[in-house]
C-alpha cells in the first residue's frame, strides 16, 4: 500500500540528496539539489538559523553556511556538533552522517516562514 503525498508537505530530500563527513567535534553536511530548478528553493529553505532552530539541543554550536551556486549546493559546517566528537561521545551514533538524515527530513519552505 502507498502512501497519498499530494497533501503532504515536500522534504529536502524530495528534491536534494547529501553528503557528510566529520573530524573531531565539527560536522559537514554538503546538500545538492537534483536539479538545478529546483536550488533556490533549497537555497531559501535551508539556513543556518534555520538548523539552529530545528535542532537546538542538538547543535549546539556555531553554524556557517557556504552557498555553492555553480554547483547548485549548499555546505554546513557545524561546531561542536558531536558531543565532543566520535571517539569521546557516549553517543551510538555520533558522526556526521546522522546530520544529512535529519537535514534531508525537514520541510521546503515551512508554514512559518511563508508567513513572513
Amino acid at each position: 500500500m502507498s502512501i497519498d503525498r499530494r497533501n503532504a508537505p515536500r522534504l529536502v530530500r524530495d528534491i536534494a540528496h547529501a553528503r557528510a563527513g566529520d573530524k573531531g567535534n565539527t560536522s559537514n553536511v554538503s546538500v545538492w539539489a537534483y536539479a538545478p530548478e529546483d536550488f533556490a528553493l533549497l537555497e531559501r529553505s535551508l539556513t543556518a538559523e534555520r538548523l539552529k532552530r530545528a535542532f537546538p539541543t542538538l547543535m549546539r554550536g556555531k553554524i556557517e553556511r557556504y552557498v555553492l551556486p555553480h554547483l547548485h549546493g549548499l555546505n554546513f559546517v557545524m561546531h561542536d556538533a558531536l558531543e565532543g566528537g566520535v571517539n569521546r561521545s557516549l553517543n551510538l551514533d555520533s558522526h556526521g552522517k546522522s546530520w544529512s538524515y535529519l537535514i534531508l527530513g525537514l520541510e521546503l519552505e515551512p508554514e512559518e516562514e511563508r508567513k513572513r
